[in-house]
């Protein structure tokens, strides 16, 4: 039974394959973003505190339109002055409602770590991410075979990407060499329920070297869920709906760092999960 996400995959390939034939990598390459200078994203993850990536996606194929008053400049300011680690932006188009465009304004809006949220299949998008001015991209395991993530991640380190590789179940982990993989992001979305497990990424991650930057992913809503991912040796979260369903995205990521900042220092034993 076809999923939304063979579906997604089926989309991205028409539409690349789009992109290839209007735009060449020659035009790509002259843009401004393309040499200019990238941040690392396991540097920015890095911290004695848990990182937070704060998405802007205004839609998803299991929500529709999350966030109709959109503006990505405002967004991405907000973010920043809120203390965000990185920024996700989501690219695609069909589903998601996403653009490029709105990767390169917020490249012109802040100084941080910029990841380009797509469904990257073809060296071609790699390109693209530079030229718009990304500083890494988003790699999904359950889309691409062991030798397809590996020549993927390689062409981006080519061009001085960072990349976030994300599983979500455990067995795709045999698809990743950790010799080359610095970040690993587990979804904590089932893809045929769309039901979100906390505790997902927790039993992945014991599976996966010392070392690795730790990022789980999905459906995170509150300051004890973030809390107890950070006592268990989480370094950072990627959310993004409960941000872009706020009033005040900005404000809501700013509010949920001080109090998941004031329940780690309240507790000496690991927090226990609020279901």
């Amino acid at each position: 039974m076809k999923t939304i996400l063979d579906q997604i995959i089926h989309d991205t390939r028409e539409l690349v394959s789009h992109r290839k034939a209007h735009v060449p990598l020659q035009r790509l390459e002259e843009k401004p973003f393309f040499h200019g200078p990238t941040l690392p994203l396991a540097k920015a993850l890095r911290r004695d505190r848990l990182a937070v990536i704060a998405e802007i996606k205004k839609a998803s194929p299991s929500k529709g339109v999350i966030r109709p008053d959109f503006d990505v400049t405002d967004l991405a300011r907000q973010y920043k002055s809120a203390g965000a680690d990185a920024v996700s932006v989501l690219t695609e188009p069909a589903h998601f409602q996403g653009s490029l465009d709105y990767l390169a304004r917020a490249r012109c809006t802040v100084d941080l770590p910029l990841l380009r949220k797509d469904f990257i299949i073809d060296p071609y998008q790699l390109v693209e991410a530079r030229a718009y001015g990304a500083d890494a991209v988003l790699l999904i395991a359950a889309v691409l075979d062991r030798t397809h993530l590996r020549d993927l991640h390689q062409a981006a380190d080519a061009l001085g990407l960072s990349c976030l590789v994300e599983v979500h179940e455990a067995e795709e982990l045999d698809r990743i060499d950790f010799d080359q993989v610095k970040i690993l992001g587990v979804n904590n979305r089932n893809l045929r329920t769309f039901e979100v497990d906390v505790d997902h990424a927790l039993r992945v991650f014991t599976r996966v070297p010392k070392g690795i930057v730790r990022v789980a992913e999905s459906g995170l809503r509150s300051a004890d869920e973030l809390a107890y991912l950070r006592a268990r040796g989480v370094d950072a979260v990627l959310i993004g709906e409960t941000f872009m369903r706020a009033a005040a995205p900005g404000e809501k990521l700013r509010a949920m760092r001080r109090e998941v900042a004031a329940k780690l220092a309240r507790t000496k034993v690991p927090l226990r999960k609020v279901v």
